[in-house]
C-alpha cells in the first residue's frame, strides 16, 4: 500500500476538491442546507447544465426519489451511479432522470 506523505504538523496535505461546503437549495419552495465537497458541487451544477435544468431542481429530483438515507449522501449515491452508467455506456455528458432505471 502506497504510505501518504504527511505535512510538518503531521497532517496529510488536502486533496483537491475534498473540502466540504454548505450551500442553501429551494426545494419545493424551502431553503436546505447540504454540505457537499466542491468535485460534488462541480459535478451537481455540471449535471443540471446538461440536462439544462435548474441545480435546484435536479436536487428536488434526487430528494423525491432517495431513500432513508441523507439528502447529501443521496445526492452523491446519484452522481456516482449517473457517471457509472455514463462511462458503460461510452457516453460522455450524462442526461439521465434522477428515477430512471438507477437504485438509490
Amino acid at each position: 500500500m502506497k504510505e501518504h506523505s504527511q505535512t510538518p504538523g503531521g497532517r496529510r496535505p488536502r486533496v483537491p476538491g475534498t473540502a466540504v461546503h454548505k450551500r442553501s437549495v429551494r426545494i419545493a419552495g424551502h431553503p436546505t442546507s447540504i454540505s457537499l465537497e466542491d468535485a460534488f458541487w462541480d459535478a451537481l451544477r455540471e449535471l443540471a447544465e446538461g440536462r439544462e435544468i435548474k441545480l435546484s431542481e435536479l436536487v428536488e429530483e434526487i430528494d423525491a426519489n432517495r431513500e432513508s438515507q441523507n439528502l447529501s449522501s443521496a445526492i452523491r449515491v446519484y452522481l456516482l451511479e449517473t457517471y457509472r452508467q455514463a462511462l458503460g455506456a461510452g457516453g460522455s455528458a450524462p442526461r439521465t432522470e434522477a428515477g430512471g432505471g438507477s437504485t438509490h
